[in-house]
């Protein structure tokens, strides 16, 4: 585990993932899951989550469940982000 003297403890997952939620452009989502194979741990879904918790700054808005569906609690400002990128959001999901 690394610590940068400006922020927390951090590990190579953390850093993979962050690394992944920071290539996203605006207007761009991704899942959870997708977020996790692409960082190298397919199958981290709930982890990746609790990196977008604890990392501050990072764009969280662009990352959505596998079903398209909205951080459950937060679909209101989720959806006000998404739309305002030009991510189409319907019903509390992301619309293809």
């Amino acid at each position: 585990m690394s610590r940068d003297a400006a922020g927390p403890a951090t590990d190579d997952f953390t850093d993979a993932v962050v690394a992944v939620v920071l290539r996203l452009e605006r207007g761009e989502v991704m899942a959870y899951g997708e977020i996790a194979a692409e960082a190298g741990h397919p199958g981290a879904a709930r982890a990746v989550g609790n990196v977008l918790r604890t990392v501050p700054g990072l764009p969280w808005w662009r990352v959505v469940a596998a079903n398209g569906r909205l951080v459950p609690g937060h679909e209101h400002r989720h959806a006000e982000l998404l739309r305002a990128e030009g991510v189409r959001v319907s019903k509390g999901r992301v619309v293809a």
